[in-house]
């Protein structure tokens, strides 16, 4: 039987967390069952002396009282400092990375917790699932802005990065056209193309480079070259921070070190720069990053979560374990977390969006 139950959040932010956790909360109290959240990621648990008020709280109904519409979230996150690899400083000084996740599943032993409800992307979906794997009762709901997530058709936090990116695009049209410049816009997607395939063709993007589809600068720049010879004098270039050139790489501005990934970004800035010296028009370059992260979630996103929240309830409910929440249409459904764990969801490159991006003349660089 269930009594008590934990949930955390880890990774990136995106818009919808805190509706996740009301519905989990109010879903378990409905049950009777009672409901904490763990601080930071697992980091409450792994690092309790930075949190003198306890590595868990209780999740009361006051507590988790309006808050379905916040951004961020309300149990804070990381995405430094993986259970699976944990940084550890030795006596000599130098750092190990060790797995931790046994610390877990004793906490929730030594603390009467009979199961866990783990929010986040692929990183998180890995620890779930090792977590599953020594005895831990386990359900996820994948969280990411990017959309990179497989066997879900869509994860909360993306409506609202492209709504916002397409708002910005909007905006950039006018000051574009009235200076006649090309404006390069770079949004956050990691190694998928998601945010910017969606935000370029809703927001009259001229060209739009994805890493699933490596570009040449230069039919980037006869697009450019193209449009001012029909009088239009300016472009609007959206480029996802994980392409790159044909035959080149991928633009890092923190290199993957003990306990975080990789860091993108840059490329926007390459491109302008090669864009402004090949069509010899003034260039300017947009960087959305985090702002795509914050802010209100949309109502789209703030029913997924919801939805989310109360379907990995009702799994725990049913005895299921391993398993990931996924948005199937019209349905949420359930898919064993072995499926998910590792891969990663691109573009497909015969999709009907990115046809459509084709159809209506939009460029990729190819």
């Amino acid at each position: 039987m269930i009594r008590r139950i934990a949930i955390n959040t880890g990774g990136g932010d995106a818009p919808g967390l805190n509706a996740v956790i009301r519905a989990v909360a109010l879903s378990a109290n409905k049950r009777g069952w009672e409901c904490y959240g763990i601080r930071d990621g697992f980091n409450g648990i792994l690092s309790p002396e930075r949190y003198p008020e306890g590595a868990v709280v209780r999740l009361t109904l006051d507590r988790v009282r309006g808050i379905a519409h916040l951004g961020g979230t309300i149990l804070g996150t990381t995405n430094k400092g993986s259970p699976l690899r944990f940084p550890m400083q030795m006596p000599d000084g130098s750092i190990r990375e060790t797995d931790r996740t046994g610390e877990i599943v004793d906490f929730f032993a030594r603390e009467k917790l009979d199961a866990l409800i783990s929010v986040g992307g692929d990183g998180s979906l890995a620890i779930a699932h090792a977590l599953h794997r020594k005895g831990l009762r386990v359900v996820s709901v994948p969280k990411t802005i990017d959309n990179d997530l497989d066997k879900t058709y869509t994860t909360f936090g993306f409506d609202t990065a492209v709504s916002f990116a397409t708002e910005c695009l909007d905006r950039l049209h006018s000051t574009a056209e009235s200076h006649q410049r090309v404006m390069v816009v770079e949004v956050m997607g990691r190694y998928a193309g998601w945010i910017a395939l969606h935000a370029g063709i809703a927001g009259g993007a001229h060209s739009i480079l994805i890493p699933e589809i490596p570009f040449d600068v230069e039919k980037v720049a006869e697009r450019v070259r193209g449009r001012d010879r029909l009088g239009r004098m300016y472009s609007i270039v959206v480029v996802a921070e994980g392409a790159h050139p044909v035959g080149g790489h991928r633009e890092v501005l923190e290199a993957a070190a003990a306990g975080h990934s990789e860091r993108l970004g840059g490329i926007g800035e390459r491109v302008a720069a090669a864009l402004q010296e090949r069509t010899g028009k003034e260039t300017r370059v947009v960087v959305l990053g985090h702002l795509l992260r914050g802010g209100s979630p949309t109502a789209f996103d703030r029913l997924a979560a919801l939805r989310f929240g109360a379907a990995a309830v009702r799994a725990l409910d049913q005895g299921r374990s391993g398993v990931m929440v996924s948005l199937a249409f019209p349905n949420v459904e359930y898919v064993a977390l072995e499926e998910v764990t590792g891969r990663m969801k691109g573009v497909p490159l015969d999709s009907d969006t990115l046809q459509t991006a084709r159809d209506i003349g939009i460029s990729f660089g190819d």
